[in-house]
């Protein structure tokens, strides 16, 4: 592995912020998969990395299931059945997972719906109001 993992031409960090651990993958595999710790688990954590500040806060507000309430990404990889495939693998992920961070999200402008939606939703609204009058049994007046 090599000492600086490269997020974009200009952004990276350093391979002593991931801490690493092997750990046996899951289903079946027979005796193999039972003896050998192939799959692994990367933490990395968010607020004491040396991301810019911009970065650390995008990251961190981003709802994630993978990063916990102290702010450690942990991100498990059992794609592979050699570990240093899936350590390749697990760097990749989190490279694609910080990138997302390095811009910053794009304003959203508000905006209206046009008069040819308004009548295309009310024409659809009518159509399935008249769909479910006549599933209705009939009155005897």
């Amino acid at each position: 592995m090599s000492e600086e993992i490269h997020i974009t031409s200009d952004l990276s960090i350093s391979a002593s912020e991931i801490s690493w651990k092997a750990i046996r993958s899951g289903g079946p595999g027979g005796q193999h998969v039972n003896k050998v710790s192939t799959a692994v688990q990367l933490s990395f954590d968010i607020l004491q990395s040396s991301l810019p500040n911009e970065i650390k806060t995008r990251a961190i507000s981003e709802p994630d299931h993978r990063v916990s309430k102290e702010g450690v990404l942990t991100l498990r990889v059992s794609k592979h059945r050699s570990q240093l495939l899936n350590k390749r693998e697990a760097i990749d992920r989190l490279t694609e997972w910080l990138h997302r961070f390095v811009e910053p999200p794009k304003k959203r402008h508000s905006t209206r719906p046009s008069r040819s939606s308004k009548e295309e939703r009310i024409k659809k609204k009518r159509i399935l109001s008249e769909r479910k009058r006549l599933r209705r049994p009939p009155t005897l007046d």
